[in-house]
C-alpha cells in the first residue's frame, strides 16, 4: 500500500512537471525509480503554448495513464502567484488533467475504482490536497464540483 502511494505520487509529480518529491522513506522512493523508467511520455499536441502530453506507466500491475497540458513556465513564479494557494487547480494547463486506472487501486487507505478521473489539486505552502473527481471531461477547474470527488488526500511537497 505504502509503495503504491509513493509510486503514484512520484509518477503524478513527474507527469505534472513539478520538481517535488514526497517526504517519505528515501529507500522506497529510490525503488520506485524503476517504475518511472518504464513510464512512456508522449506529446499529443505541440501546437499549443502549453503542449498536451500523456504519460503511460504501471504501478505494480495497474496501468496508469495521465494526460495534461504541460504549463509553459516562461520564467514566471508559479506557486502562490500564477497558481494561487488554497484554490482548486486543474494540475496542468487548458483542459482538466485526467488520470485513468485499468484496475481498482488503493490510495491512502481508500479504494478508488478503475476508471478515468479529473485530477485536481489544491496547492498550499506546506501541504497539498490531491483530488480525483468523477467528472474528467471539463475545461480547467471552472466547473469543478467538490460533490463529485471520488477521493481526496493530503501530501507534503518538498522542493
Amino acid at each position: 500500500m505504502k509503495k503504491i502511494i509513493i509510486t503514484f505520487s512520484v509518477l503524478v509529480l513527474v507527469a505534472c512537471g513539478n520538481k517535488a518529491a514526497i517526504k517519505n522513506n528515501q529507500n522506497n522512493i529510490n525503488e520506485d525509480q524503476d517504475t518511472l523508467k518504464k513510464t512512456k511520455t508522449e506529446v499529443i499536441d505541440d501546437t499549443r503554448p502549453s503542449p498536451l502530453k500523456k504519460a503511460t506507466g504501471y504501478i505494480g500491475n495497474v496501468k496508469t495513464i495521465i494526460q495534461w497540458g504541460s504549463p509553459s513556465v516562461k520564467g514566471r513564479d508559479i506557486w502562490g502567484i500564477l497558481v494561487p494557494y488554497d484554490e482548486v487547480w486543474r494540475s496542468g494547463a487548458n483542459e482538466a488533467t485526467t488520470i485513468e486506472f485499468d484496475k481498482d487501486v488503493m490510495i491512502n487507505g481508500k479504494e478508488l475504482k478503475a476508471g478515468k478521473y479529473g485530477f485536481f489539486s489544491i496547492p498550499r505552502e506546506k501541504e497539498w490536497v490531491i483530488i480525483f473527481n468523477s467528472i474528467w471531461d471539463q475545461w480547467g477547474a471552472f466547473e469543478y464540483d467538490e460533490k463529485k470527488d471520488a477521493l481526496r488526500f493530503n501530501l507534503t511537497p518538498q522542493v
